[in-house]
């Protein structure tokens, strides 16, 4: 009897949302189109920073360095303009300015430290960071070149392979994780909407009338959204595969079963906000803070989580979307299977389970109210 009744509800909630057939095509639309942005207009590795050269030395060495500073495909030529120091980053035509001085050559030769005067722009801390690491790699390689000797300079010299994505493609690393961004906002959101639109509309009062139980209620419309978020995580798949040549890496059925309970997760907290909330307005607004802020900010999407620091370190571990991007960078790049994402699932499901506490909390005051 109850699950005739939850799938009673559950045919009834697929049947209200099939209704709206604008509403069903921006469903699977924009999240298509946010993966697009997201895959498309986010980079992490900076490139084409202007940077400008004054070589005092005018020597070999001076030359081959400057040519090998724009070889790493990090900066792009900018003019010197004015002879006042630094010129260059006052007036914002370049972001970092090097300064070759006179002898530096003679002095690397004769065995002496050859200085080199570099000013990176600070005010993009990232930027500056990656820039002086690249400088600094860059001198070491001229030095090398230039003597053949930089084992006998350092002592020890790390050779360093990249694995899982020795190519560095960044699409790697921000197509997965933006699944997880993607579908921790949408499902939430249209089963948000749906319950304050019956509230508006006066019809959740039939839902209290009937013989329909918080929890028959509540298992009816997650399912509903589960099956309608899981339509939107196969056609992000399938996209992101066709266009950013993301695949499956190992086993996918971690993915497939984490999916469900992210899912179910992530609808509960889509029915929380629409029974606390009575407008759709609100539910919007509600659903666009919380989950747009902790899906960038508290789930290492764009950060790594490690850099947050406390108390929102702590509450980052009540995010369900840091375990989901994290399984999704396991199927998608590593591959390690059950073996390194099993606690992963576990961690999503606890959450999701309190989550449904919570919604069947709230909806059962609220039929006892009505």
């Amino acid at each position: 009897m109850i699950i005739r009744r939850i799938r009673n509800q559950f045919f009834k909630e697929l049947e209200q949302f099939g209704r709206d057939r604008l509403g069903v095509a921006l469903a699977f639309i924009l999240p298509v189109i946010a993966l697009l942005i997201i895959g498309f207009a986010i980079r992490l590795e900076a490139k084409n920073i202007p940077l400008v050269v004054r070589d005092l030395d005018q020597s070999t060495l001076s030359r081959s360095y400057i040519e090998q500073l724009y070889a790493t495909n990090l900066f792009v030529p900018a003019k010197w303009q004015g002879a006042r120091f630094p010129d260059a980053l006052d007036r914002g035509t370049a972001q970092v300015q090097v300064t070759i001085p006179v002898g530096f050559a003679a002095d690397v030769d004769a065995g002496r430290t050859g200085e080199i005067e570099v000013v990176v722009d600070g005010s993009d801390v990232i930027n500056a960071r990656v820039t002086q690491l690249a400088v600094d790699g860059t001198t070491l390689s001229a030095v090398q070149n230039h003597l053949g000797k930089l084992s006998e300079m350092l002592g020890v010299v790390s050779q360093v392979r990249l694995w899982f994505n020795p190519g560095r493609q960044e699409s790697l690393f921000i197509v997965p994780g933006s699944y997880g961004v993607i579908l921790a906002i949408f499902p939430p959101l249209l089963i948000a909407i749906a319950l304050v639109r019956e509230k508006e509309q006066g019809t959740i009062l039939q839902l209290y009338a009937s013989s329909l139980s918080a929890f028959e209620l509540l298992m009816g419309k997650s399912l509903a959204y589960m099956l309608v978020g899981l339509g939107e995580a196969v056609i992000l798949f399938i996209v992101g595969f066709l266009l950013f040549g993301v695949r499956f890496i190992g086993d996918p059925i971690p993915l497939a079963i984490g999916t469900l309970v992210f899912l179910l997760a992530g609808v509960q907290l889509g029915l929380i906000i629409g029974i606390f909330t009575t407008t759709q307005s609100a539910a919007v607004q509600a659903i666009g803070t919380i989950k747009v802020l902790t899906a960038f900010l508290l789930a290492g999407f764009l950060f790594p989580l490690n850099s947050v620091p406390f108390p929102f370190s702590v509450a980052a571990y009540l995010v369900p979307v840091r375990y989901y991007i994290e399984l999704c960078r396991d199927v998608f790049v590593r591959g390690s299977g059950w073996f390194g994402t099993w606690y992963l699932i576990i961690a999503m499901l606890i959450l999701g389970i309190a989550e449904f506490g919570v919604a069947w909390w709230g909806m059962r005051r609220m039929q006892l109210s009505s």
